[in-house]
């Protein structure tokens, strides 16, 4: 029951409960346990309920409310690194946590609007209005997103007792697909990397999960959990897998777990969608050297050890394809100090990938140290680093002379193997030239 106080008006609006105060929005959370709020900043806010239409468009508010939306702001959690993309100003750039963003564009579709639009003017002297739901938590930002991946999205076919592998935003929640939207409303339960970070991903697009349907599959218990995971998809359930970003088993936990449903005859199928190296290579520029391999070679992250590492770089070093590695801030500088090594080869350096300070240079592989100290903002975030593809110089003569040397006595691709590791060019490269003198009859092989 709610009541407008002298206006006489009165009546039942379920499930919300209203209250209407002549002070700002104060932070819901403490009333309710699922609660919602729009924030209104300046006295003159009051004009957003005269919009006659306002519960189909955005209403209009020239007050200003933090990005972030956490619990002591309002109660739509954003999961730790994400940014709430949807709600930046068009044209504007990416925002991150805290940052100010317009309080029009939180104002998304909902009918208590539309509800204070139709009751008389003189409500306009009330500047703020706080909602209560009790369930679902409902995020006005992303209400019309999961409408339209439910109508693009359902009548499509999704098979009982399948794992679906479903990919999350790398930092951006723009970034997710309808198709993983609506899988992660339809499956039985959610595996997860870490629970606590994908129910805060999944309530800041309005999906409500209770604890019982998450289940912890990370690198420590994976082999364990998948166990857990067949037996519920025997049983006929759907079960969604996430990590914590990015796509499933690229460098994160879920590798394990796809080979048990194999294991167990069950079928997988894949919600693709953002790949942190992908997104790298595509604006890396990596252009693969005349007679350099094509494609590209993930390693993930490298050794911590500075022996292991060198190694590690050593072997990469002869890898004639384009090369993609994986690190963490702290590690950052060393990885460029043991890249050292590969001279002038070129380096992509790209950092913190669709979030609000992404960067992505290019440099030899011997200015990256260099670089990286000008700076100390240049460290921060987590990194894709691409090694391009290694050509051979031209003028180099040495692998040329080896294979002269070596192919009359040898096999061709042991020559190859052979002058590849001693002089580090691409073995690629080296067999197009083995065969050139091979035909040209300049070197015959032995026996």
């Amino acid at each position: 029951m709610w009541t407008l106080g002298s206006i006489g008006i009165e009546g039942r609006l379920e499930p919300f409960d209203l209250v209407l105060h002549q002070h700002h929005v104060k932070a819901t959370r403490r009333w309710r346990a699922h609660a919602q709020e729009i924030v209104a900043r300046s006295e003159n806010d009051a004009p957003l309920l005269r919009r006659l239409n306002a519960c189909t468009r955005t209403a209009e508010c020239a007050g200003s409310a933090a990005a972030d939306l956490d619990e002591d702001h309002c109660s739509i959690a954003v999961a730790e690194d994400q940014v709430d993309f949807p709600t930046a100003a068009p044209r504007s750039s990416i925002i991150a946590l805290k940052q100010a963003q317009s309080c029009r564009l939180q104002m998304s579709e909902s009918p208590i609007f539309g509800l204070f639009a139709s009751l008389p003017r003189g409500l306009d002297g009330w500047s703020s209005v706080r909602a209560f739901t009790r369930k679902p938590h409902l995020n006005v930002s992303f209400a019309s997103v999961l409408r339209a991946a439910s109508d693009i999205a359902s009548g499509q076919h999704y098979p009982h007792g399948a794992l679906y592998m479903v990919a999350t935003p790398i930092g951006n929640l723009a970034d997710i697909s309808l198709r993983a939207l609506h899988v992660l409303q339809l499956v039985d339960c959610i595996a997860c990397e870490d629970t606590r970070h994908s129910q805060s991903l999944l309530r800041s697009y309005g999906i409500e999960r209770s604890g019982s349907q998450l289940l912890a599959v990370h690198q420590h218990n994976e082999q364990e959990s998948a166990q857990s995971v067949v037996a519920r998809l025997q049983q006929g359930l759907r079960v969604a897998f996430v990590s914590d970003a990015g796509t499933p088993a690229v460098s994160d936990p879920g590798a394990r777990l796809v080979a048990a449903v194999h294991a167990s005859e069950l079928q997988v199928v894949t919600i693709p969608g953002v790949s942190s190296v992908t997104a790298a290579i595509s604006v890396a520029g990596a252009v693969a050297a005349p007679g350099a391999g094509s494609g590209f070679v993930f390693a993930g992250f490298l050794p911590s050890k500075p022996g292991e590492r060198s190694a590690a770089i050593e072997e990469l070093r002869r890898e004639s394809r384009c090369v993609v590695l994986l690190e963490a801030p702290h590690r950052i500088r060393d990885l460029a100090h043991a890249l050292t090594v590969l001279g002038d080869r070129r380096v992509t350096l790209a950092r913190e990938l669709t979030k609000q300070f992404e960067s992505v240079t290019n440099r030899p592989a011997n200015q990256l140290e260099h670089w990286l100290a000008g700076d100390s903002n240049r460290s921060r975030g987590e990194f894709v680093v691409i090694l391009h593809p290694a050509s051979m110089a031209k003028d180099d003569a040495l692998p040329s002379a080896l294979l002269q040397k070596l192919l009359p006595e040898l096999p061709l691709k042991t020559a190859v193997r052979i002058a590849a590791e001693v002089t580090g060019a691409p073995r690629n490269a080296l067999y197009e030239q083995a065969l050139a003198l091979r035909q040209g009859g300049e070197s015959q092989p032995h026996g």
